[in-house]
């Protein structure tokens, strides 16, 4: 990843969150979202009958915010809640969280 890095963070009751934020040119925006894209397919493909709210059960729900700053500046936001399994495979996958 180029763009994404994502922080974690857990409640009390095991529920993780991943959360990564670029803002970015509008030129780099598309390499932005494609990163996106490749993490959300990973994460359907991976776990495709189990997107909801982890608190009810599932292994992952998303949330996926872009908005324009003043001076252009695309800002993406993706959000990530997942179960142990999912966190796990997630950064067997991507690698772990930024420090």
């Amino acid at each position: 990843m180029d763009y994404l890095s994502f922080d974690l963070s857990e409640d009390t009751e095991g529920v993780t969150t991943l959360e990564a934020l670029a803002s970015t040119s509008k030129e780099q925006h598309g390499a932005v979202m494609a990163e996106v894209q490749q993490v959300l397919d990973w994460a359907w493909r991976s776990f495709p009958h189990t997107h909801g709210p982890v608190d009810e059960g599932m292994d992952w729900d998303h949330d996926l915010q872009v908005s324009v700053e003043p001076g252009g500046w695309h800002a993406v936001t993706l959000t990530l809640t997942g179960s142990q399994r999912f966190v796990e495979e997630f950064f067997a996958r991507f690698g772990g969280p930024q420090d």
